[in-house]
């Protein structure tokens, strides 16, 4: 048995990285993280960062020190910006505009959104701003399942700001867990699926890690490989969505575990420029890495692919 679930595995990923060469060719393309802000305003169980948590010292950066660290990000060829947060209502819809229209006048880089759930309009207004993306995970596709992980939240509403991001104009991006307690191998193989019917233009695939702040401290941590099957599943059904080998895959293997993902099928790799002040207290989960630019080159250059110098906007051809 084991040795058939080992040549299963070798061809998956085999496919998978076929299926990204011919769609999304041998460039990899990098996001640099600002993780602005660690304030959230939501209570999900698996997420360090969630209001209830006393045990993390919270910060906010300034306007003008996110924007002038973009600036520097994009001096050493980094084209795609990725602002994060908790979900921090501190932040307005007009000095988020106005932090998103400086990074784009000084730039010309990319900007991708990755704050959570914020009114309708606001999503209207940071478009207009200059945004070009927005990533908003789903998670998992199991509304029961959702609505206990996420405390006064709902599937429906997540997947109805999606589509409304996709209305206008943004370039979307979701996502799932791998490993989640009581999640069963249907709920992954559904999650697939929903990344493949929205067809979402990027899509984030990461292990569940526990957080020691959290209520779910004690639940054992993702299966890296079952976590890579699913990033190689989704790269075959979705094609030519751009799927990062992320960070919670190298906090379960530091040595390989984002490389495996690059010959997965992953196409993108997203080193973390927050400041080190402010990055030790971004704890969504435990034991996360800081991916620095030179690691990331080293980790594309030793799976023999090359950095694209481009924006690396969405592949999918849009109406």
């Amino acid at each position: 048995m084991e040795k058939e679930t080992f040549i299963f595995d070798r061809n998956l990923f085999q496919k998978a990285d076929q299926v990204r060469k011919r769609f999304c060719k041998d460039e990899v393309h990098l996001r640099g993280i600002i993780e602005f802000s660690n304030h959230c305003c939501r209570n999900c169980l698996y997420c360090g960062l969630r209001r209830d948590n006393k045990n993390i010292t919270r910060y906010r950066m300034e306007p003008g020190e996110i924007a002038g660290l973009a600036v520097k990000i994009v001096a050493k060829g980094v084209n795609t910006i990725v602002l994060q947060s908790g979900d921090d209502f501190y932040y307005t819809q007009k000095s988020l505009g106005r932090i998103i229209g400086e990074i784009k006048q000084r730039t010309g880089a990319a900007i991708t959104l990755s704050i959570g759930e914020r009114p309708l309009d606001d999503y209207r207004a940071f478009r207009d701003s200059g945004a070009d993306r927005y990533l908003l995970k789903h998670e998992t596709s199991n509304p029961a399942l959702y609505r206990i992980l996420h405390p006064g939240q709902a599937l429906k509403q997540r997947l109805k700001i999606l589509e409304y991001l996709k209305k206008i104009g943004f370039q979307i991006g979701s996502g799932n867990i791998v490993g989640l307690p009581n999640q069963g191998i249907k709920d992954l193989v559904r999650d697939v699926l929903f990344l493949k019917e929205l067809d979402v233009d990027m899509a984030g695939i990461g292990p569940f890690i526990p957080q020691k702040d959290t209520p779910l401290a004690a639940q054992p941590p993702g299966d890296l490989d079952l976590t890579l099957r699913i990033l190689a599943m989704a790269r075959i059904l979705t094609k030519n969505a751009h799927l990062p080998a992320t960070t919670a895959l190298a906090s379960l293997d530091r040595k390989n575990g984002q490389l495996r993902a690059l010959r997965s099928g992953a196409n993108v790799i997203m080193p973390d420029f927050t400041p080190v002040g402010y990055r030790k207290d971004y704890r969504i989960y435990d034991n996360k890495i800081g991916l620095s630019l030179r690691k990331a080159k080293e980790i594309i250059s030793k799976a023999k692919r090359t950095i694209s110098r481009g924006r690396g906007d969405s592949l999918k051809k849009r109406p």
